[in-house]
């Protein structure tokens, strides 16, 4: 049975300590590419999430029947196959959303935080505490993603939330928040450079405030 302490040293670890947005700095592309809105930030979050609870139950729960030599293409199968899963449930459900993230949900397959997570814990950890590491982890990069839309939508289109009808529905389209009313918008901030500013400056702020506690 796992104690609370380890739980709380595994959601630390997730959230803050080795976040893998701005600490490990793993799985940019996607993170600089879909963080334009908040929307988009937390659907590709909460899909990698999902992708990387299931994968590292899956593989704790095999690792002891994987011949060594092909334990990483096993890895990859199993993260394809659930990435496939999950990419199929959004284009069913949320068609919309599914054309926006385009290309960056089945990316997740040959994202490293999902496979660095399978190789270098739930391989060798119980499925209860690598359950849990996949959500840490995933809901670490969601944080980083969420944070980043907001700050790149607010800057670049003056609002927050716009698009979510994309994921819910049209009773979803009343939810966006103008922020800068009559904002003409900054396009810097949406582009790609817009990013890697917005990045370095969550980067920056973690840094500052761990140097502080320190």
């Amino acid at each position: 049975m796992m104690l609370g302490s380890e739980t709380r040293d595994i959601f630390y670890n997730g959230l803050w300590k080795q976040n893998p947005g701005i600490i490990q700095l793993l799985g940019l592309c996607p993170l600089l590419a879909v963080s334009n809105t908040v929307v988009n930030a937390l659907a590709l979050g909460l899909a990698t999430t999902l992708v990387m609870a299931l994968s590292n139950g899956s593989v704790a729960l095999i690792r002891n029947f994987i011949p060594n030599a092909l334990r990483i293409p096993t890895f990859v199968l199993l993260i394809a196959v659930l990435v496939t899963i999950v990419t199929l449930v959004i284009q069913a459900y949320a068609q919309p959303l599914y054309l926006v993230l385009g290309i960056f949900l089945p990316l997740i397959t040959t994202n490293c935080i999902v496979l660095a997570r399978v190789e270098a814990f739930a391989s060798k950890q119980p499925t209860v505490n690598s359950i849990l590491d996949g959500i840490a982890m995933g809901l670490g990069i969601t944080a980083v993603l969420v944070t980043l839309g907001a700050l790149r939508e607010v800057i670049g289109k003056g609002t927050l939330f716009s698009g979510f009808d994309l994921a819910l529905g049209d009773f979803a389209r009343n939810w966006t928040v103008t922020v800068f009313p009559d904002y003409p918008g900054f396009l810097l901030a949406i582009l790609p450079p817009g990013a890697f500013f917005g990045l370095g400056l969550l980067i920056a702020l973690r840094n500052a405030l761990q140097s502080r506690k320190a």
